[in-house]
């Protein structure tokens, strides 16, 4: 075991507790800082997906085309908000420049090592005796209403499978044995065995009781104004009330670390990716395996009785409002793909929404930064936080122990637009 150090986390989403639960175990004190209650975090209300399945990048080829056609309907999964504004447009050319063909050929085996990584700490963690989060490793189905979708998804699979992530082709047939109580009306899919799922409430929640048991202090409800520092280190963490000082931080903030890092003159862009989903505490019909209605972009996953749909990518800055047209697009999906599946327009005080992370290279930021020694990045997940969290976890552990990662980071450097 290394030398105890005192570490702050700022952030106390998935990725700062996954953090917090590695480095307690290996002996180090933790604080972590969080500027919410913990408990409306963006891990909190999203699909629950562990999803090795899922390694192309956002930014990706025909993304951007496909992007703008959705900028027309009010309902569409995918919409960036027209505003007058420096970063967005900086991210917008980054996403712009990174949505090629031998970018996404190069960021592939990096996300499927990361994600594989990730998705065994995953069984092990179902095993640890403080940690409840009703965990399955039952696979994942992408639904195809279309014969176009089916296409792309089964070259994908055919992607997948020489990368070493199993992926079969379904036909109709096939994916109602999937289903047999609700035969979707899709002409086919893509099942991915290794993807698992869990309920992201029950993982949030144990985690922050395990890592409290283990010593770790929790600074509720306190924001952080800034750091104080030394040539090329970074001496305290400034919030309202006082100067905690540290051996090491980690900024894993979310959507906020990009404004957060900016008072240390580092660039990390990021912009902040909504994405609403509803809870149906006992539906009448439930799935069998989480699913992806792919034409829809919308996510179905059962979990602990509960179904959870949700969707959507907004791009309209940091802010809590919700758009019911986009969470009426959710809705209005699920019949299409279930016709025995009817949902009806939740009250607004029942829908969730969440800012997800997204840097414009689809790829996150896990890595120790060149200009400050003791400082480590671990944000710009996007829909990957709960997916990727034990994977960043170690990693950061690992980094702080100056161990060698268990996978190659170098994609994932904090510094790529510095």
């Amino acid at each position: 075991m290394s030398a105890q150090k005192e570490i702050v986390i700022v952030g106390g989403g998935v990725i700062g507790l996954c953090s917090a639960y590695y480095l307690s175990k290996a002996g180090h004190k933790i604080t972590i800082i969080d500027k919410s209650d913990m408990l409306s975090s963006c891990s909190i209300g999203n699909a629950g997906m562990i999803v090795p399945s899922h390694f192309i990048p956002l930014a990706a080829p025909g993304m951007i085309a496909q992007g703008i056609k959705w900028m027309f309907s009010s309902e569409s999964p995918f919409y960036v908000k027209p505003r007058l504004n420096f970063d967005l447009a900086s991210w917008g050319l980054k996403f712009y420049k990174a949505a090629n063909t031998a970018k996404v050929e190069q960021a592939m085996p990096a996300l499927r090592d990361i994600s594989l990584l990730s998705r065994r700490l995953f069984d092990d963690l179902s095993n640890d005796q403080d940690l409840a989060f009703s965990f399955e490793g039952k696979g994942l189905v992408m639904l195809c209403k279309s014969e176009q979708t089916l296409e792309e998804e089964t070259h994908v699979a055919h992607q997948a499978n020489e990368l070493g992530i199993k992926a079969i082709v379904l036909n109709r047939e096939e994916v109602w044995q999937k289903e047999p109580d609700l035969k979707p009306d899709v002409i086919g899919g893509v099942f991915f065995p290794g993807d698992a799922h869990c309920y992201p409430n029950a993982f949030v929640q144990s985690l922050l009781v395990s890592v409290q048991k283990q010593g770790v202090k929790i600074i509720r409800n306190t924001e952080v104004k800034g750091f104080t520092t030394t040539k090329d280190k970074i001496d305290a963490v400034i919030t309202d009330s006082e100067h905690i000082r540290a051996d090491e931080i980690i900024v894993a903030g979310g959507s906020w670390s990009s404004q957060m890092v900016k008072t240390l003159g580092l660039s990390i862009p990021i912009q902040a990716g909504k994405g609403y989903s509803i809870t149906l505490d006992q539906p009448s019909v439930n799935l069998n395996y989480p699913s992806i209605l792919c034409e829809a972009r919308v996510a179905m996953t059962p979990m602990a009785g509960k179904l959870r749909v949700g969707g959507t990518m907004e791009i309209s800055g940091i802010n809590s409002d919700i758009n019911l047209k986009r969470v009426a697009g959710i809705i209005k999906s699920v019949p299409e793909y279930f016709p025995t599946m009817s949902l009806q327009m939740p009250k607004t005080e029942q829908i969730w929404s969440g800012l997800r992370p997204c840097s414009p290279d689809g790829l996150p930021y896990i890595g120790k930064s060149r200009k400050y020694k003791n400082l480590i990045v671990a944000t710009g997940h996007a829909m990957m936080g709960l997916s990727l969290a034990p994977a960043t976890g170690v990693i950061v552990q690992e980094l702080i122990d100056g161990n060698k990662p268990s996978v190659n980071i170098d994609l994932f450097s904090p510094d790529r637009y510095n």
